[in-house]
């Protein structure tokens, strides 16, 4: 049986008025000789993106009566869904059915498959700078290398990704975490390369707000998966910098304890004691979460 046989897409849509009716018919003509299922999650759109939606046949639509977020809409379509895999598909024009068809021919050795879009992004010169940290970020946790961190196309099995949706957030970054989750659980995250075209209509993303949320989702990120990996690295360098400063001290103008040292020293420590602590919690969270087909 083909994958696409036993498909769910989820569709998140908000305020996509522009763009849904195109996306969700392409999809239809491309897969009409499937059994896979077209599942939209209206997340309270106020413009017409109800409507629209309401008005294509062999389509299945859930409506938020208020506005969730786009990793919200993902959960909804998850937890409806009964289906072995489930897609995530984007509603503002961005994908083509051929490139989702593309990733389910390489799902047979992969528990997700996701779309590369390589160096193609259609993103603000303001926004790639956090992208950019995020992912560099993302690969110092997980130890390897991720090419395309939140890509909006992909692939997942349906029983591994539904057991850890109390990990991930209801915002964008839902992406990005279920990413670093897979690696982090050491199942196959396999990338195919795609192309993408630009959106339709504006982003619902806020930039300075997405600004904050990019700094909230790096501590987030870092706490959650391997905190230590971050924390002892920056201990140790301050209690290193606060001991070499301290013996300058010592070397120049005698036997005294500089206030400044003694502070970068007590800092490191207090920073190795934070990631230890950190770190027992992050264990305690994930252990809870099995990936384990067989329980």
């Amino acid at each position: 049986m083909s994958v696409l046989d036993n498909l769910t897409i989820i569709i998140p849509a908000f305020n996509e008025e522009k763009a849904i009716g195109n996306t969700v018919v392409k999809l239809k003509a491309a897969l009409t000789h499937y059994k896979c299922q077209l599942l939209v999650i209206n997340d309270a759109s106020t413009d017409g993106t109800e409507q629209i939606v309401k008005e294509i046949d062999g389509v299945k639509v859930i409506h938020h009566k208020r506005n969730k977020g786009y990793g919200a809409s993902l959960k909804t379509g998850i937890r409806h869904a009964s289906t072995e895999w489930v897609a995530f598909y984007d509603a503002d024009g961005q994908h083509h059915p051929d490139e989702l068809i593309k990733l389910t021919k390489a799902s047979s050795e992969a528990d997700m498959v996701v779309g590369d879009r390589g160096r193609k992004f259609y993103s603000t010169i303001m926004r790639s700078p956090g992208k950019w940290l995020i992912k560099q970020i993302a690969q110092l946790l997980v130890g390897q290398r991720i090419p395309d961190l939140n890509s909006g196309l992909r692939i997942v099995k349906r029983s591994l990704i539904e057991k850890q949706l109390q990990l991930y957030p209801n915002g964008f970054s839902f992406s990005t975490t279920s990413t670093i989750s897979f690696f982090y659980y050491g199942l196959v995250v396999e990338y195919i390369p795609i192309n993408i075209q630009k959106r339709v209509g504006k982003s619902s993303v806020k930039l300075f707000k997405d600004g904050f949320n990019t700094i909230m989702l790096i501590v987030r990120l870092i706490t959650l998966f391997n905190p230590l990996k971050i924390f002892m690295p920056i201990s140790f360098l301050l209690m290193l910098l606060g001991v070499a400063y301290q013996v300058y001290i010592f070397a120049t103008t005698g036997l005294h304890i500089e206030g400044g040292s003694l502070i970068t020293i007590l800092s490191g420590l207090i920073i190795f004691f934070v990631g230890i602590l950190a770190d027992q919690i992050s264990a305690m969270r994930l252990e809870s979460f099995s990936v384990d087909e067989s329980k």
